[in-house]
C-alpha cells in the first residue's frame, strides 16, 4: 500500500500496516503519521484495556479527537466527567482542559483518534515501547528518574503531563 504522500497522493493503509506501541499498559497503532498527512494530521488506533488510559495532560497546540469503535471510556476533567460508548465520539479543542480518559469497564475499549496537527505520535514514538499488534504490556512503575525523562519528552512534544491523582 502507499504510506506516503505529497500533496496530491491518495493515502491507503492496509489492517496491519503501522507501527503498534505500548504506552502505559495500552496499545497504540499509528495508523497514519504527520509525514503522509504533510504534518495535517495523524491517526491512532487505540486499544485500551479495564484500568488502562494515560495519567492527567493537556496539549494546548493539538486537538485530540476520540470515535469509540468499541466498549466504553470515561473522559475526565476537573469540571466534567463525560461517558463516551460505541459510536460516541469526544474533541479536546486546540486550549482545552487538563483530561484523562480511562476505561473503567472489565472490556477492551476501541478508539480512533484523530490528532491535529500532526506531531504527538512522534511523543508515542519516543516514549512507547514497540510491540506486535494487539500486544498488551503491564504499566510498568517507573523511578522518579524514568518519569521525569518521560515528562521532558511530553513537553519537548508540547504536552504537560499532571500526577495521577490530579483530576480526583
Amino acid at each position: 500500500m502507499n504510506t506516503e504522500s505529497t500533496n496530491n497522493t491518495i493515502i491507503a493503509v492496509t489492517a496491519d500496516e503501522g507501527p503498534s506501541i505500548s504506552m502505559v499498559g495500552d496499545t497504540y497503532r499509528i495508523i497514519v503519521k504527520g509525514e503522509q498527512t504533510n504534518g495535517a494530521y495523524a491517526l491512532i488506533d487505540m486499544l485500551i484495556p479495564p484500568g488502562g488510559g494515560p495519567p492527567p495532560h493537556l496539549h494546548v497546540t493539538f486537538q485530540e479527537s476520540f470515535y469509540i469503535l468499541d466498549g466504553q471510556i470515561a473522559v475526565i476533567t476537573k469540571e466534567k466527567k463525560y461517558i463516551a460508548t460505541k459510536g460516541s465520539y469526544v474533541n479536546i479543542p486546540f486550549n482545552g482542559p487538563v483530561h484523562k480518559f480511562t476505561n473503567k469497564t472489565d472490556k477492551i475499549a476501541h478508539i480512533l483518534c484523530l490528532l491535529t496537527p500532526a506531531g504527538m505520535e512522534k511523543m508515542f514514538e519516543e516514549i512507547g515501547k514497540p510491540v506486535a499488534a494487539s500486544t498488551f504490556l503491564p504499566p510498568s512503575q517507573m523511578t522518579p528518574e524514568e518519569l521525569k525523562q518521560i515528562q521532558s519528552i511530553a513537553e519537548k512534544y508540547g504536552q504537560k503531563l499532571y500526577s495521577l491523582d490530579y483530576l480526583d
